[in-house]
């Protein structure tokens, strides 16, 4: 039994997420989780909410509530709606907890003992109106690039172009409105990633398996321009972790929070200690220390490609500056961006589809279903209202939906609610059952390597041959011939459904359950396909489970389409 600790990218906690983000980082994790799982394996699976920065702060003020209140509320949120998604988190943990607290000040002082923080002087935008510093995305402006005029201090969502406050033109504070603004002189502690250029390039290096996206952002980082360069850990806000040195004042960084970036990869290590101190688990250390047993562990972090970055330079730079024997992140999965509709999914700006309005109208299924078999993993991939339709009715309802409801109805007319005994299988049983063996052991070597959309078309082609087989099989015609045959054929049809079922389960958990439900069976992953199929004998009862899967009509995609071509308020 292996041992897999996964991360998934943790979402800001400024309000519901997009359609974009969740596939982005959190549905592939839960993939890749609920596979292992499936195999018997040993997993870990954490996520938490990223809690600090100035988009909580924006957000708690928008809402009219204090900063913790606002986290809290959203953090409740956010893990009702990753629920109803169904992704497994073993623990849901808040980068503002006690344990990221302790951890990220820890790692602080480690750090500054060996020399790798460094205390920097530099110039700030400061609003006399608002009486602060202004953090980047407090300030917005005209894009000097493209002439975007909503800009942010530090990126365009335009165009994407990095951006200092000083760039924009005509900046004004998003707090206050005030154009009253002037750079002022204040302290920041940096990490000297520089120092440790070297170590990090043998390092990503060493990661030959690494997808190319994943690697070429990371390269791109190191050796752009001037190479990788120091980086601001701590910010002026009143919001964040305070600026201590383990449990010590760290002198001159009073008032000071450290910055969001360098606290939110840590939670992924204090997120073990939470689900620890929740009664979860017994011994996180087991999972984050390789002098504690991780030595075995295979650790693989999922995120969208803005995060690559962080992941792989700045807290691969936190771990190794610290000394300490952390376990290091193995295999990192990275993610193109999901397009909305001929634009981009914009949380800031409202637009897309969000995750509590999709399951308000349709089962996560559906959803789970189209992102995963679209995920954007080689390019960018586009949303639309018609791929999704056509989608969700041919291969949920055409193929895996149209087969289970046909079979057990079937079965149920002619044989009752049981497994029907008499006759054999023959060669046409024995030809699925090579076409499927060649086909799940193709499935598992695609999830293995989490090629996610290989996967999802490896798995729609299994449903498709037992489709193919009822087709050819017609056990309809045959039963009024030879009622035995008949038997045989429907006796192998219905016990596709479980296999269907377990093999499924990790794109569409809820369903796989319900057609388990339905043959009073639990999951159990098939080794020998010819033995699995033969889980339900003859005479084993089942159910004839509903519809499992409604065909999305016209009038309903057009409702849709036209509902969420503006913006959220």
């Amino acid at each position: 039994m292996a041992r897999h600790l996964i991360t998934s990218a943790i979402p800001y906690i400024n309000g519901i997420k997009h359609l974009g983000n969740l596939v982005g980082s959190q549905l592939p994790a839960d993939l890749f989780a609920r596979y292992q799982r499936g195999r018997g394996h040993e997993v870990l699976f954490l996520c938490a909410t990223d809690e600090h920065g100035t988009p909580a702060e924006l957000a708690a003020a928008k809402a009219g509530k204090p900063v913790p209140e606002y986290c809290a509320e959203m953090h409740q949120v956010q893990a009702r709606i990753a629920e109803g998604f169904g992704l497994s988190f073993d623990h849901f943990g808040r980068s503002s907890s006690p344990e990221n607290h302790r951890l990220t000040q820890h790692f602080a002082a480690k750090l500054y003992e060996n020399g790798l923080i460094r205390e920097v002087s530099e110039t700030q935008m400061y609003s006399r109106a608002d009486g602060r510093f202004l953090p980047d995305r407090y300030i917005e402006g005209t894009c000097p690039n493209c002439g975007f005029e909503s800009a942010r201090g530090d990126q365009c969502d335009n165009c994407t172009k990095q951006l200092d406050p000083v760039d924009l033109i005509n900046p004004h504070s998003t707090i206050s409105g005030s154009t009253d603004l002037e750079m002022r002189e204040t302290k920041h502690l940096y990490l000297c990633q520089s120092q440790m250029k070297d170590e990090l390039e043998a390092w990503i290096d060493s990661k030959t398996d690494w997808p190319v996206l994943t690697t070429s952002i990371a390269k791109k980082w190191l050796n752009d321009g001037d190479g990788l360069q120091d980086r601001g850990i701590t910010r002026d806000l009143d919001w964040g972790i305070p600026v201590k040195r383990g449990d010590k004042d760290w002198p001159g960084m009073e008032g000071k929070v450290f910055y969001v970036w360098f606290d939110a990869p840590i939670e992924y290590i204090a997120c073990a200690q939470e689900w620890v101190n929740a009664g979860k688990g017994g011994d996180w250390a087991r999972w984050w220390r390789t002098d504690a047993g991780a030595g075995d562990v295979t650790y693989t972090q999922f995120m969208g490609k803005d995060n690559v970055p962080f992941h792989t330079l700045s807290f691969p730079a936190t771990i190794l500056g610290s000394g300490e024997p952390w376990k290091l992140v193995d295999y990192i999965k990275s993610f193109n961006y999901l397009n909305y509709d001929g634009g981009q999914f914009s949380t800031s700006r409202g637009r897309g589809v969000f995750m509590d309005q999709a399951l308000e109208i349709l089962p996560a299924d559906y959803w789970r279903w189209w992102l995963l078999s679209h995920a954007p993993e080689s390019s960018d991939a586009e949303f639309t209202w018609e791929n999704f339709q056509a989608s969700v009715n041919k291969d949920l309802a055409d193929v895996l939906g149209n087969f289970v409801s046909r079979v057990t109805k079937f079965c149920r007319s002619k044989f009752g609610e049981v497994v029907p005994e008499g006759g054999a299988w023959g060669a046409q049983e024995k030809s699925v059952i090579d076409e499927l063996t060649t086909r799940i052991r193709a499935y598992e070597g695609h999830m293995e390597a989490m090629e996610v959309r290989k996967s999802a078309g490896e798995l729609r082609a299994i449903w498709v041959a037992g489709n193919e087989y009822l087709q050819e099989a017609a056990p309809w015609a045959t039963f009024k011939e030879d009622p035995a045959r008949a038997a045989a054929q429907i006796r192998f049809a219905l016990n596709l459904i479980p296999l269907y079922a377990a093999l499924s389960a990790p794109f569409i958990p809820f369903t796989a359950r319900t057609m388990l439900e339905a043959m009073t069976l639990d999951a159990d992953w098939p080794g020998d396909i010819a033995q699995a199929l033969e889980r339900m004998p003859a005479g084993h009862g089942f159910a004839v489970p509903d519809n499992l899967f409604a065909k999305i009509a016209d009038d309903s995609r057009e409702d849709w389409q036209q509902r969420f071509a503006g913006t959220r308020d």
